[in-house]
């Protein structure tokens, strides 16, 4: 039987949702906010509803907020958004502005006497990439703010919200998305700010590691290989990875939990090093809860590979979208292309 099972598994075709995007999973929403001269901004996730949510943090130097509530034996089921961001600690105020928006919605957990919206939320570090860091002011609330006004169903991506400044240790990183249809049951979707120690380059060339993870239904164009770069060269300080991976079927906090470790091996399979001491690798995992269980190991499973490999396809998509803007201190994947 259990062989049956995974021969039925192999055989179904894995389809990108229609807009190849984290947004293909019931309901959920994407705003982002940058601001070029900080080259740096701002990523939200969030519904019309609350949702339950879990974290897994696997990085050696993490930046977060609100994440305890997600342990499985904390009280607070459901969160109303998440954040990513840029400026390190200084980003962790962005939650605030999205806490105000939502607010002024009358959302969040009910105390009796008035709501408190939960936004769970981490940062990457881009304090180094050559913006301008001089601010008298902390812009990360308004960026937040600007970035829940933002949200729709539309995913901007590569050098835009959370993925503005991002680096690799070789070339720009950015913000990516991916989703996954298995079968007419199963969605999984992700979303990646990538700002990694690590390459995500194979050694000398400019193949990227992520399409090894792809074929034709992903549309990945594999790029030349006699690019020559330095995939050993860190930029001391600027690093994370930070990912959302969202799925229809409705488990509950100790299976999200899992679900968003298994989704570190896309990372993994993506950059090389990943989850290093200097990473702050973090991925967040969410449920819609429209899909019900049929099968709670199988589907299990199931949703943990489909994490992983949306995962590695967002990171790839990040790096390959990532724009040139002024005051850049690396190149962008199409420069490499293009220079060949």
């Amino acid at each position: 039987m259990a062989g049956e099972q995974y021969k039925s598994i192999q055989m179904t075709k894995l389809l990108n949702g229609p807009s190849n995007s984290i947004t293909d999973i019931d309901g959920f929403l994407v705003g982002n906010a940058h601001n070029d001269k900080l080259k740096s901004g701002v990523t939200v996730l969030t519904r019309s509803t609350s949702f339950r949510a879990s974290v897994s943090i696997l990085g050696g130097a993490p930046g977060t907020k609100e994440t305890d509530l997600l342990s499985p034996d904390k009280i607070v089921d459901n969160i109303d958004g998440i954040v990513l961001a840029g400026g390190s600690a200084f980003g962790l105020d962005a939650s605030s502005g999205v806490m105000d928006c939502l607010k002024n919605q009358n959302r969040g957990f009910d105390t009796g006497s008035i709501k408190v919206p939960i936004v769970p939320s981490a940062i990457l570090f881009d304090l180094k990439n050559g913006g301008f860091k001089d601010w008298k002011i902390n812009p990360y609330r308004d960026l937040g703010q600007n970035a829940f006004l933002n949200v729709s169903e539309t995913v901007e991506i590569g050098s835009v919200g959370a993925g503005c400044g991002a680096t690799t240790s070789v070339v720009k990183g950015g913000l990516g998305t991916n989703s996954i249809f298995y079968g007419d049951r199963i969605k999984v979707g992700a979303i990646v700010a990538v700002n990694s120690v690590g390459s995500p380059f194979f050694p000398g060339t400019n193949l990227l590691y992520s399409d090894f993870y792809g074929d034709k239904r992903y549309h990945i164009e594999r790029p030349p290989m006699n690019a020559l770069i330095n995939p050993t060269k860190l930029l001391t300080g600027e690093a994370t990875t930070l990912g959302i991976v969202c799925t229809n079927l409705n488990f509950n906090k100790n299976d999200l939990y899992r679900i968003a470790t298994s989704a570190h091996t896309g990372i993994a399979r993506a950059i090389e090093p990943s989850h290093t001491p200097f990473d702050g690798d973090i991925i967040f995992s969410a449920t819609s809860g429209a899909e019900p269980i049929v099968s709670k190991d199988q589907d299990l499973m199931l949703v943990c590979q489909l994490s992983a490999l949306c995962v590695t396809q967002a990171v790839g998509s990040a790096i390959k979208a990532a724009s040139k803007k002024k005051g850049d201190q690396l190149s962008c994947w199409a420069d490499l292309i293009l220079d060949q």
